[in-house]
């Protein structure tokens, strides 16, 4: 009987346990192998003891329509930089990844599947490098991997954003305010701009493109040109102005290294306002709400696709891939192609020259 390890990293999204499920349904129906999941992505390998569940067909029926993962998820605890407490009291890192790999193995795993973004697949090709028999499944709502044309959890992210702003286009106009939304996606633009497309925002503001605000101002006062207006604005918490930063602070908790981002909308609330336009602003932040709840349809079959993906790389001993869409199918690639370069927004994107085509103003 072969043992299969699963983990999920990073930021929890809704499709996690689609994959988890179709993991497991794939190994009953075959035959001769046994899945376990790890707590806390490898945390669960590292603790004393081990936090090791086992995944039983019973465990994972119906989960597939649940947001979350069962088997938990963390931004702590990189292998790569493991948070190591010195005699001093002080804090620093060091790499794990051959403890860890001798650990996993030692537990008796022929294969780990480990579900995460551009972090956890780094993390995965440093271990395939130790020696782990290991597959990456892409998981991120930001849709930044470039390997894939699209990522399990960014399309009910897009769906969470737009019902929002849909509301906020209603109490906007009835107001005859300026509504600015903000939505997660990092440095990348791709849940901004869906949103603003489907939702039918005036303006929208992404990381690839720095905003002017005198141009956000302007974009403003046409909509305001007879007095009474209203506008709807879409802005990354990744965006920063022409001459500006991005808006974050660093993480206060040991071991997780990532820049909070958060609060660009009410940078942009203030600036709107310095600027001396008349209209009354106001802010919605979306924040984890764009991370949780039921996945979407589409979600539910990609990721359970990719889950089935993942197994039958295990059962070809075809390691170190990640599996990936692309071209309405499902295949692989290598986890140092995958890893190799961040998928940004193209200011050429034909999705960015449609909403320029609509109106849609990008600050620029």
């Amino acid at each position: 009987m072969k043992k299969i390890l699963l983990a999920t990293g990073g930021g929890d999204c809704p499709g996690l346990n689609a994959v988890i499920r179709a993991i497991v349904k794939s190994a009953k129906k075959i035959g001769g192998f046994e899945v376990y999941g790890s707590i806390e992505a490898f945390n669960g390998v590292l603790s004393k003891p081990t936090q090791i569940v086992k995944l039983t067909p019973k465990m994972v029926a119906g989960i597939h329509v649940r947001g979350g993962t069962i088997i938990k998820t963390t931004n702590k605890g990189n292998p790569l930089a493991y948070p190591t407490q010195l005699p001093d009291g002080t804090w620093t890192t060091r790499d794990i990844s051959a403890d860890l790999t001798k650990k996993i193995q030692d537990l008796g795993f022929d294969a780990v599947v480990n579900i995460g973004g551009d972090g956890s697949q780094k993390i995965s090709q440093a271990l395939f490098e130790a020696g782990l028999n290991i597959i990456g499944v892409p998981k991120t709502i930001d849709n930044d991997l470039s390997a894939t044309d699209l990522t399990f959890g960014f399309s009910t992210a897009v769906q969470t954003a737009t019902d929002s702003l849909d509301k906020l286009v209603t109490t906007a106009e009835s107001h005859h305010r300026v509504m600015v939304m903000e939505v997660m996606g990092r440095d990348a633009g791709w849940i901004s701009l869906h949103t603003a497309l489907a939702g039918g925002a005036e303006i929208c503001l992404i990381p690839e493109i720095p905003y002017d605000i005198k141009k956000v101002v302007q974009k403003i006062n046409k909509r305001y040109g007879k007095g009474r207006g209203f506008v709807n604005i879409v802005i990354a918490e990744g965006a920063k102005p022409t001459q500006g930063e991005v808006v974050g602070q660093k993480s206060r908790d040991i071991g997780d290294e990532h820049v909070k981002l958060g609060g660009i909308a009410n940078y942009l609330k203030q600036q709107i306002e310095n600027s001396g336009c008349p209209a009354q602003v106001r802010t919605t932040v979306l924040g984890h709400v764009q991370r949780g709840g039921t996945p979407i349809a589409f979600d539910r079959i990609l990721a359970t696709a990719m889950g089935v993906k993942a197994f039958e790389l295990i059962v070809a001993e075809d390691f170190g891939k990640m599996v990936t869409y692309k071209n309405n199918g499902i295949s692989s690639v290598k986890l140092t192609e995958a890893i190799k370069k961040t998928k940004f927004l193209s200011p050429e994107h034909y999705l960015v020259r449609t909403a320029r085509s609509l109106g849609i103003s990008f600050g620029d």
